[in-house]
């Protein structure tokens, strides 16, 4: 025995030929129906009327689609689950890219709405109750079917761009961010065309592609491109656009989504102006990474500047040339005695009253030498972790050249 349709009660449900008959009615009228629905989605929705005409005619061949697929399967003498893949079929895969799930549930609510408003007017009294009926259960099985096709549409687009944003992101690394990775990272919707910033942490325990497209959904709140990829055991996220290059605000977006790595240090490369120059970011945020162990009690997330001791004493030559150019180099040139004030504090232990003594000046001449230290450099020779960092620096300040002399 042939299964009852859902949606139509037994008793309404009438013979293969009476069934016939009705559909053979509303195919007569499936044109106008097809019509009034077009007219429809231009006057209720704003977006339809923007489409080009090529994408317009395609949503009219899916509308007519949907009603003939809707009189076939009514007239059919054994009437089972319909199939409503080639309602969709008719039309192009391009239209499923041209507009959103959203707007496909917006036509075929429309479409729906439409028809059976045209039911009620075009057709008999005696008909309209069991095509009413009918058309609810085909209405549901075409909208899973639409989504259905946008599901496997997303998961195809997902899969390309995990691979794809892979691909630029070993490119950052590497430094061959040539207009090719551009391109590809245009793609992915990178928008920024300036301030980049690089960050490095370890792979997270969660599964990667749900955790990078956590970490893409906080970046999207504030406004930021993002692109990410687990590189062996490290997640190296590329952040782009708004304030990113300001002070503290990538320490604090980072902030917002540090629990997403895994377990270690998570280190914020300085920022670049252009994705194309990320690889200068990505190089700092690298060597601050690998030397992040030697610094135990490093706030996470850290900045690879906060780094530059530890990149320095395990090779960085660019850390050790940091140190060398924009803490001694500037203390050199400051004069006011204030190299020969830092030297002799450190040496002395830090005690204020002992480097008085031994420069012969006032304690507080000492004091306001250590604040203008403070101001030239930006570390404060009181504190403990600034003061390794000034005596590393006037360490390689005396082995390195800055500003191309060899200083003393």
């Amino acid at each position: 025995m042939a299964a009852t349709p859902r949606g139509i009660s037994r008793s309404l449900l009438p013979s293969a030929k009476t069934r016939a008959a009705i559909a053979k009615r509303m195919a007569a009228v499936s044109g106008e129906m097809t019509t009034a629905a077009v007219s429809e989605m231009e006057s209720r929705h704003a977006w339809f009327s923007e489409l080009d005409a090529k994408h317009r005619s395609w949503i009219t061949l899916v509308a007519q689609a949907g009603i003939d697929g809707f009189v076939q399967w009514f007239a059919n003498p054994e009437p089972e689950r319909p199939s409503t893949a080639d309602v969709f079929g008719s039309a192009p895969r391009e239209l499923a890219r041209r507009i959103s799930l959203y707007q496909t549930v917006e036509l075929v609510r429309t479409t729906i709405e439409v028809a059976e408003n045209q039911i009620d007017e075009l057709m008999p009294r005696g008909d309209r109750a069991v095509l009413q009926a009918a058309m609810m259960q085909y209405s549901r099985e075409v909208a899973f079917t639409a989504a259905e096709i946008y599901a496997r549409a997303a998961e195809l687009r997902g899969a390309w761009d995990a691979r794809l944003e892979a691909l630029v992101a070993d490119a950052v690394i590497r430094g061959e961010t040539d207009e090719t990775v551009l391109s590809r990272a245009s793609a992915l919707g990178w928008r920024s065309s300036a301030n980049v910033v690089v960050v490095v942490g370890p792979e997270p325990a969660e599964e990667p592609t749900v955790a990078i497209e956590s970490i893409r959904h906080e970046c999207a709140k504030a406004g930021l491109d993002m692109l990410g990829a687990v590189q062996g055991d490290r997640l190296v996220v590329v952040l782009g656009g708004g304030e990113i290059a300001a002070p503290d605000v990538a320490l604090r977006m980072v902030e917002r989504f540090a629990d997403t790595f895994g377990a270690g240090p998570i280190v914020i490369g300085p920022p670049v102006d252009h994705l194309a120059e990320a690889t200068r970011s990505t190089r700092a945020a690298l060597s601050g990474y690998r030397a992040a162990a030697a610094w135990p009690d490093a706030p996470r997330p850290v900045r690879a500047d906060d780094l530059l001791p530890e990149r320095a004493l395990s090779g960085d030559g660019h850390a050790r040339r940091a140190l060398a150019r924009d803490i001694y180099a500037p203390l050199a040139a400051a004069g006011s005695g204030l190299l020969e004030t830092l030297i002799v504090f450190l040496d002395h232990g830090a005690s204020v009253e002992a480097t008085a003594r031994s420069l012969f000046v006032h304690a507080n001449t000492v004091r306001y030498r250590l604040k203008r230290i403070s101001e030239v450099t930006g570390h404060s020779p009181t504190d403990a972790r600034d003061a390794y960092v000034l005596r590393l620096a006037l360490t390689l300040g005396r082995l390195l050249p800055t500003d191309g002399r060899q200083t003393s």
